[in-house]
């Protein structure tokens, strides 16, 4: 009787070894499918907000593109409005050129210094027995009081041109009409300063002034990288 006790004894404790080995197999296959389990839920869910935010940029995206469509359209009907204009009709150089072309040249889209000094000076050229002494225009022209002048300053985004001439007569009144004829220009030209000094013969003006420009808006198409 002793014998067959002890074989059930062992018997029952093989059995609750196999018992524990297998609950621990299961409690950590359980363990290694709820690890993998919480991996793939937190890579789906970062998948899912990067995938929001690019569907987010694409959506901005098309209500960029469809907003500019639409500004076309009304940007068309405001030339095709300019350009029926009486006023600017009336100051342009020549039949052949659209009345828009003289807003064009009232205010360029680029800083170009030599197109400012050719104008001032054909407007110098209209009066007789005006001599231009000297002239200079952007970076290189002086003040009156001995500074560089600095074109591209800003005003409201409208830049400045600064040029210096000293233009002389043997009549003042032929100084005179420069100035109106600066003041008629298309190209808008405004005087900081004047001097004007009387030689032997003749009657020396100098003047500071500049003239300006618009920058023109650039239009590009961008790539915006978006990040997980």
């Amino acid at each position: 009787m002793p014998e067959v006790k002890k074989d059930q004894s062992a018997g029952k404790r093989q059995q609750i070894y196999k018992s524990g080995r297998t609950m621990f197999a299961w409690v950590a296959g359980a363990s290694v499918i709820a690890g993998f389990a919480v991996v793939v839920a937190g890579f789906l869910i970062q998948r899912i907000v990067f995938e929001s935010k690019v569907v987010v940029e694409k959506q901005n995206t098309v209500n960029t593109l469809q907003a500019n469509n639409k500004a076309v359209n009304k940007l068309r009907d405001e030339i095709r409005v300019l350009n029926t204009n009486a006023a600017l009709s009336s100051v342009k150089l020549n039949d052949n050129e659209e009345p828009l072309r003289v807003i064009l040249d009232a205010l360029p889209a680029d800083n170009n210094a030599l197109a400012l000094g050719a104008s001032v000076q054909s407007l110098v050229a209209r009066t007789p027995d005006v001599k231009l002494e000297s002239f200079q225009v952007g970076e290189d022209a002086a003040t009156d009081d001995g500074t560089t002048a600095t074109s591209g300053s800003n005003v409201k985004d409208v830049q400045q041109i600064p040029f210096t001439m000293s233009i002389s007569a043997a009549n003042p009144d032929a100084l005179r009409d420069v100035l109106k004829n600066l003041e008629k220009s298309i190209r808008v030209v405004d005087i900081d300063s004047m001097t004007i000094e009387q030689g032997d013969s003749r009657v020396v003006m100098t003047i500071n002034g500049h003239g300006y420009y618009l920058p023109a808006k650039t239009i590009q198409l961008t790539k915006k990288e978006v990040k997980p």
